[in-house]
């Protein structure tokens, strides 16, 4: 099974369907789709790759990169999405651990030209590699998970299971990069013979989302948390209700309730939540649309183990824990990676006896609803008591004069770590004393004393990454700095 089939089959059944948008403006039908990635193919052939062959995409987000990830995998290859956002150092280091054949950049796929490649996609086997799926590096070194034919068939097939029906009529806007949860979900509107949108700003634009959203219709989007809020502000400002929208999937870091909230009273019944991994992509839990609309403990959650996944909550020694219990997240079935790529230490670290250790802090409620707690080495031990950064963020954000919060450890002599809190206020120019006497108070209504930070650290923004996952690892050294 190579995914690549997927395209050649819309291409055989609807050739004349529009498949790739600049806004508006359709640039290619699923037939010229198909030829393109075929093409594409025959330009690495010349080129000297061979099936299985690493080829990694180095791309603005722009039709072109879609048809150059098709085309990798149309010759049998495997793709290796590297986020642009990354500085060539960056770049180089995943290039060179995933040891790459070819590295595409836009300067390359421009100019490429080559004559008509296989008429099919290069038969491959379900577990044959697929996709090098970098990590974040927010803790470490990225490490490539292996994921397969198989794997990302299963994941797309989660997402229409679980997450969204998708048809032929809609469209799919790739605001996020293709390198990371918007390309992996263009997968499914492949196969359902969608519309493939991308910005002109080439971006995400709030404005232009809902622009866009309006002209054309029936438009779906993956969304990183602060991508939704920047959406509701646009929204709100404008007094729109979202027409044309409609589903925001989110994901990719932590949803605050109150933040959820305002999203639904502006835009509606328009969102379901994901929670996945590079390792397991996009397929570990969710929340559908339904449950956006059930009390607040189930909104505050991430959801519910999808169709293709099994979900548990373990102590260090891989033990299951009753329900309420605070453990480490584990998942095992059809979507998980199949291992580091080229790191068996750190795949037998990941997997133990086929759960995949997600290294995330979790409670599952009786029903099934996980709610994340942080990620394992991001618990605070103060005092000889376990505090959790995601619930202390939470009591934070909840006050009208933070826009975001991040809350990390800090040595301390006497503590062993104490709690900081890096905020960033909703005004600038409000009186950092005050807020940090405010804030205080505020967290000591709602968190046992020991949870409340011990020093507030004002900042313009968070540090992120390529992927705009909040860089903890950079506060954690900066706090240990002070």
């Amino acid at each position: 099974m190579n995914v690549a089939e997927w395209l050649a089959g819309q291409a055989a059944r609807r050739p004349n369907a529009p498949a790739l948008q600049v806004g508006t403006r359709v640039v290619a039908d699923y037939a010229g789709f198909a030829a393109a990635a075929a093409r594409f193919a025959g330009h690495l052939a010349q080129r000297g790759v061979q099936p299985g062959d690493r080829v990694a995409l180095y791309l603005e987000n722009a039709p072109r990169y879609l048809e150059c990830l098709f085309g990798t995998w149309w010759a049998g290859a495997v793709a290796v999405p590297v986020n642009r956002k990354l500085v060539p150092a960056e770049r180089d280091v995943v290039v060179a651990d995933a040891g790459a054949a070819v590295l595409v950049t836009d300067e390359d796929a421009d100019g490429w030209q080559a004559p008509p490649g296989p008429a099919a996609p290069v038969t491959r086997a379900p577990g044959d590699v697929a996709w090098l799926f970098y990590t974040s590096g927010t803790t470490g070194r990225p490490k490539g998970a292996t994921l397969t034919h198989a794997n990302l068939v299963a994941m797309a097939l989660c997402q229409l299971t679980d997450v969204d029906q998708v048809g032929p009529g809609e469209a799919y806007l790739y605001a996020a990069p293709l390198s990371h949860g918007a390309g992996l979900y263009g997968l499914a509107h492949v196969r359902a013979g969608s519309r493939h949108v991308f910005p002109p700003s080439g971006g995400f634009d709030a404005a232009e989302v809902l622009d866009l959203a309006r002209a054309i219709g029936d438009l779906s989007l993956f969304a990183a948390p602060t991508m939704v809020r920047r959406l509701v502000r646009a929204a709100r400002e404008r007094g729109s209700d979202g027409t044309g929208l409609k589903t925001v999937v989110y994901g990719g870091g932590p949803m605050y309730l109150a933040d959820i909230q305002e999203a639904l009273a502006v835009l509606g019944d328009k969102f379901v939540q994901i929670y996945g991994q590079g390792e397991s992509p996009m397929t570990i839990t969710v929340l559908p649309r339904a449950d956006h609309s059930g009390p607040p403990e189930r909104l505050a959650s991430v959801g519910y183990a999808q169709a293709a996944v099994q979900v548990r909550v373990c102590d260090p020694d891989g033990r299951p824990l009753p329900a309420g219990e605070t453990g480490e997240v584990e998942v095992r079935g059809a979507t998980v990676m199949a291992g580091y790529w080229n790191d068996p230490v750190a795949t037998a670290a990941a997997l133990r006896d086929g759960w995949l250790r997600t290294g995330d802090l979790g409670r599952l409620s009786p029903d099934g609803y996980l709610t994340l707690d942080g990620r394992s080495k991001e618990v605070v031990v103060t005092g000889g008591s376990n505090v959790y950064p995601r619930e202390v963020e939470d009591v934070l954000v909840a006050h009208d004069h933070v826009a975001e919060a991040a809350v990390v450890g800090r040595p301390d002599p006497e503590w062993g770590e104490i709690v900081v809190a890096y905020v960033v206020p909703t005004d600038p120019a409000a009186d950092p004393a005050a807020l940090r006497r405010e804030l205080d108070r505020h967290c000591l209504r709602h968190l046992a004393r020991f949870k409340r930070p011990r020093h507030y650290e004002l900042v313009p923004q968070l540090p992120r990454n390529a992927y705009g996952k909040v860089q903890k690892s950079l506060l954690r050294s900066t706090a240990k700095a002070h």
